[in-house]
């Protein structure tokens, strides 16, 4: 392994000075350029204190296909998987576990008190039914998939929102949930549907929740490191492949899913409504109307009753007629009051 390490080591390295050559070489680039393309793409603004990110992800994206940074832009609009793994590099994918641990105790609350009203209601159902067979079949239909208490986790990043809600809700001994994670970024949604972490990011994970952790097998970071492309590797995907030291238990992947999805096209990606959405620390990337906008097709997908929770002192311009906030001293919560 510390030959093949070393080879890519070595890539890394050429690719950051052809970098660095292309960008001097190339006097006609244009950071509002690419910044105006981002937000159009997915609505992302990217300050201008941070273009030294801009431009590496832009010339290590044109070096990795060979291109250089005019035929990247002219490829963009027509080349889908380049499009997308330029994205994948100027996305920040910054997270970690139980980052606002009082939203993540509502949203379990929230859970147990779903689970409290479908008991309490099985047991209606039950006392006015028949006791035969048949009528068991029904009332086992009745706590079905549309029961299921319903999470989203909007730009989750690389999962660890996520996984961080599917490791409270185990904790209290909750099954009949299903949590939705989506981003932008196919590279941060691979990292999360693995769930592998490093040692540091473990160490934010509360003793309740520890349970839920196994430590990870070496062979399976060797085997992640030989088969991965060297022409598309970069210096992160070696440092998250080496530094990861555990996987979350296979036993929470039941009930939890990711997918890609731009928070700014109208379609969600799911038909189902939700009883809770979880939006933390990404509206802050967006401009003010782009907010509003994405608020208002999060409500959409609210069910009557749910909640939506933002990072503590977001959106705080937000005034809908159809959510009402939470008075509560630690979270930034709405409740959908009306359709």
């Amino acid at each position: 392994m510390n030959n093949h390490m070393q080879q890519d080591s070595l890539f890394i390295h050429k690719a950051d000075a052809l970098a660095a050559e292309a960008l001097r070489q190339d006097a006609a680039f244009d950071t509002e350029q690419w910044q105006r393309y981002i937000e159009q793409e997915i609505g992302f603004i990217l300050p201008n204190v941070q273009r030294k990110w801009l431009v590496n992800a832009v010339t290590q994206t044109a070096l990795s296909y060979g291109l250089t940074i005019l035929q990247l832009w002219q490829q963009l609009p027509i080349n889908h998987e380049l499009r997308q793994q330029f994205l994948d590099k100027v996305l920040i994918h910054e997270s970690r576990f139980f980052r606002h641990q009082p939203s993540i105790e509502f949203v379990t609350e929230c859970a147990l008190q779903h689970q409290r009203r479908q008991l309490a209601n099985d047991s209606n159902v039950n006392s006015n039914v028949n006791s035969s067979v048949a009528s068991n079949a029904n009332n086992s239909d009745h706590i079905g998939a549309n029961e299921l208490f319903r999470i989203w986790s909007v730009g989750c990043a690389s999962g660890q929102e996520t996984w961080s809600l599917a490791m409270s809700l185990a904790a209290k001994q909750l099954t009949h949930y299903t949590i939705l994670g989506t981003d932008v970024s196919e590279q941060a949604l691979k990292k999360a549907r693995v769930g592998q972490y490093d040692k540091r990011q473990q160490a934010l994970i509360p003793p309740h929740c520890q349970q839920f952790v196994q430590p990870l097998r070496q062979a399976s970071v060797i085997e992640a490191l030989r088969f991965a492309p060297v022409a598309t590797n970069t210096k992160q995907t070696i440092k998250n492949s080496v530094n990861a030291h555990w996987q979350v238990m296979p036993t929470l992947k039941q009930q939890v899913r990711f997918t890609l999805h731009n928070i700014i096209n109208q379609e969600p990606p799911t038909p189902h409504l939700q009883q809770v959405i979880v939006c933390q620390n990404m509206l802050l990337y967006f401009r003010k109307f782009d907010q509003r906008d994405i608020l208002a097709r999060l409500s959409e997908q609210c069910a009557l009753g749910g909640y939506i929770i933002l990072a503590p002192g977001e959106a705080l311009f937000w005034r809908p007629s159809n959510m009402r906030r939470i008075a509560h001293p630690q979270i930034n919560a709405w409740q959908k009051i009306s359709a």
